[in-house]
């Protein structure tokens, strides 16, 4: 399993994590066969929010239930989880009373005393940043998350909470696959009269910016065709896609999953596929991928196939 290096996080992170957004229904076996084939492969990285579940905490309950870890089996994994999200409202709340209150709700449902990175989930529009500041600071300051970054945020956004927030931002966690890759086509297609792929989105070059700034990109929905719409890998509306993934998976022989993962971790920006499955299988044939190094042909030829222009 090829590791990266996050600012200010002591182990280093696999480039394949885990993400438990799913999981409320597993009974405790199942738990422990997801995240043991997760270990085995190398993953010592889980991925958790305060809304994943039916009701909120509702997975890193069941995460912490079905786990049991003592101290020493939780200071050997990293534990990652979201807040800001209200879904009950629904709306976003990046305001330090509803920061402190969520970690509290983590630490409690995870029955951890720290959390390893929080990260902020999706953009408030109503973002204060020193309230933001105010939260991170007595919350590093009582040992209770010791990193923090951000999900879905553009540079102008991390540059607003940089403003009051002294602690770096380790991570920012955005979807991204070979097909939804927005990110990364605009650079590709720059200054291309009338290609819709060259129109800067979102405050444009956020791959550049992470790379610029040390902040590692977590890729969510790594086989998700679009936003939520079905998966790419097998779908009779991607043949050409498909085609070559297969070729490619025969000669390098792994699963077809696999070069879906190395399409991302081929990137030399500090990437992580965040895995979304409960199947212990899927799990074990998507980290084929992370050692896996497509040529730079190889890599373009996923991406024109997907749909993209290179010029």
């Amino acid at each position: 399993m090829k590791t990266i290096e996050l600012t200010g996080v002591e182990r280093p992170a696999p480039n394949v994590v885990l993400g438990l957004m799913r999981i409320q229904d597993l009974d405790d076996d199942a738990v422990r066969a997801l995240v043991g084939t997760a270990r085995d492969a190398g993953i010592d990285f889980f991925d958790h929010a305060d809304v994943y579940g039916r009701d909120v905490h509702g997975c890193e309950r069941r995460f912490a239930e079905a786990m049991q870890l003592t101290a020493s089996e939780r200071a050997q994994i990293t534990i990652q989880t979201k807040a800001g999200i209200v879904r009950e409202g629904p709306y976003f709340d990046f305001s330090y009373d509803h920061i402190v209150s969520a970690v509290e709700g983590s630490l409690r449902a995870l029955d951890t005393d720290y959390i390893d990175i929080l990260l902020l989930h999706r953009p408030d529009a109503l973002v204060e940043p020193d309230e933001v500041a105010r939260a991170f600071d007595e919350l590093e300051a009582a040992g209770k998350v010791r990193a923090f970054g951000v999900s879905n945020h553009t540079p102008r956004q991390i540059d607003l909470l940089k403003k009051s927030v002294r602690q770096p931002i380790v991570a920012n966690q955005i979807q991204l696959s070979i097909t939804h890759a927005p990110s990364i086509a605009q650079g590709v297609a720059g200054n291309m009269q009338g290609e819709e792929q060259s129109l800067t989105l979102d405050g444009g070059g956020i791959v550049d910016y992470c790379r610029l700034h040390d902040i590692a990109i977590q890729a969510w929905s790594p086989f998700q065709a679009g936003f939520f719409n079905g998966v790419f890998l097998g779908s009779p509306d991607y043949p050409e896609l498909n085609a070559v993934i297969d070729r490619l998976a025969a000669a390098y022989d792994v699963p077809a999953i696999a070069i879906a993962v190395a399409w991302i971790t081929r990137h030399p920006a500090l990437m992580q596929v965040v895995l979304g499955t409960t199947t212990p299988e899927r799990v074990s044939a998507a980290t084929e991928g992370s050692d896996l190094r497509l040529t730079r042909a190889e890599w373009y030829e996923l991406f024109r196939a997907a749909g993209y222009r290179v010029p």
